[in-house]
């Protein structure tokens, strides 16, 4: 991956030839074997981390004028910091394979006549300018920065085949990780669950499989994120939206498959299951499935009726945990049987009700697993449409 990164950037390809020890991580440079001195006028080596803003899959360009650095306060040969650094204290978290670069401060110098640096290689000869050059002035050649050195390239794991790098830049890339063990399954893919697939496909799980047994019709269309392909319509759901995500990651698996009680096989190794089906008697034999594995699971329903000439109705969403499942279904929040009196039921085009119940349900998920705060814990959420509110329930039932 680096090598090819060098191939299509001459400012990267710039900085290897001159002898920088250049390495990529986190959508970041790191700039290793930066030699300084420190309040002692002692020689130390740090490394420059640099974020890189990505213009397509190989391209990048500078995210701004700034730098982050591991290692101690750079000082001048009169034994006071460097003046012209800026900054502050600041941290970056890279990966396990560059734990021996600790971030621990960011430098800020903005070129006074452009605004901007030309490119990286003009932005790191700047910042190796003030930084090294005291330590070169006492200890010459060995306080070079220019060390040739080989930095054994990391392993790109990244499920996304486009870089990520807002995370990177957000500095998040620690909240994100926490999903990267998850298995996700889906069961059905239509309003509901064909938003949340949209969510979570954005989502750094390690799998996403994906079941419904059902065509793809114009009503689809209309309650589905994404585009219509008029040669899409008749096929499966599972078909159409595999096609449309393979090209943003990897671990993607939809099936057209109907998943009740003899689908015990199918759920092996799932870590977290989204329940998004209509059907009250199907959903039962779903969740007698999920509570017989263990595995917890979020369920969500819509109940819609006219009122003044107007829709109204609830949505919910409700979080069966590994430890309390049957306690949270003895509530009764969750629909097990057919209610024909639901307008829901008759395919109404509410696309954007649909987008909000799986933004609570991927929101739920998210604060499970701790990238999203959560104040304390509950179980179901309620979301009257009239009045915008929201009631969260967090007793169990343990008859």
């Amino acid at each position: 991956m680096f090598q090819k990164l060098a191939s299509h950037n001459n400012d990267l390809h710039r900085l290897i030839d001159k002898g920088y020890a250049v390495t990529f991580d986190s959508n970041c440079l790191v700039i290793r074997d930066i030699s300084y001195l420190d309040d002692k006028l002692e020689k130390q080596i740090g490394s420059i981390v640099v974020k890189l803003k990505f213009i397509d899959n190989v391209r990048f360009e500078q995210d701004d004028h700034q730098v982050y650095f591991a290692g101690s306060i750079p000082h001048n040969l009169d034994g006071k910091p460097i003046p012209n650094l800026g900054g502050r204290a600041h941290t970056i978290g890279l990966s396990e394979a560059c734990s021996d670069v600790v971030v621990q401060r960011s430098f800020s110098n903005k070129p006074k006549a452009a605004g901007k640096y030309d490119d990286h290689f003009h932005k790191i000869e700047t910042y190796v300018g003030f930084i090294t050059s005291p330590a070169i002035h006492l200890y010459g050649e060995d306080a070079s920065p220019y060390t040739y050195r080989k930095v054994k390239e990391m392993t790109d794991d990244t499920i996304f085949k486009f870089h990520d790098t807002l995370t990177s830049r957000a500095e998040i890339t620690d909240l994100s990780n926490k999903f990267k063990d998850d298995v996700i399954a889906i069961i059905g893919l239509g309003g509901t669950g064909a938003y949340v697939l949209d969510y979570l496909v954005k989502t750094p799980v390690h799998e996403i499989r994906g079941y419904d047994h059902d065509q793809y019709y114009v009503h689809n269309a209309y309650r589905s994120p994404g585009r219509l392909d008029e040669s899409e319509l008749g096929m499966s759901k599972a078909d159409i939206y595999q096609t449309r995500y393979d090209n943003f990651r990897t671990g993607l698996s939809l099936e057209t498959k109907f998943i009740d009680s003899s689908s015990a096989d199918d759920l092996d190794g799932v870590t977290f299951v989204f329940v998004c089906v209509d059907n009250g008697i199907a959903r039962a034999e779903i969740l007698d499935l999920l509570l017989e594995k263990n595995i917890p699971f979020i369920d969500v329903g819509m109940g819609l009726k006219r009122k003044d000439n107007a829709l109204s109705g609830m949505m919910r969403t409700t979080y069966f945990p590994a430890d309390h499942g049957q306690e949270v279904r003895n509530n009764g929040w969750v629909n097990e049987q057919e209610d024909m009196d639901n307008i829901y039921k008759t395919n109404i085009q509410i696309g954007e009700l649909n987008a909000l119940n799986a933004s609570l349900a991927v929101i739920r998920f998210k604060q499970l697993r701790g990238f999203y705060y959560e104040e304390e814990p509950y179980f179901n959420t309620l979301l009257n449409i009239g009045s915008l509110s929201t009631m969260r329930e967090s007793c169990l039932n343990e008859d």
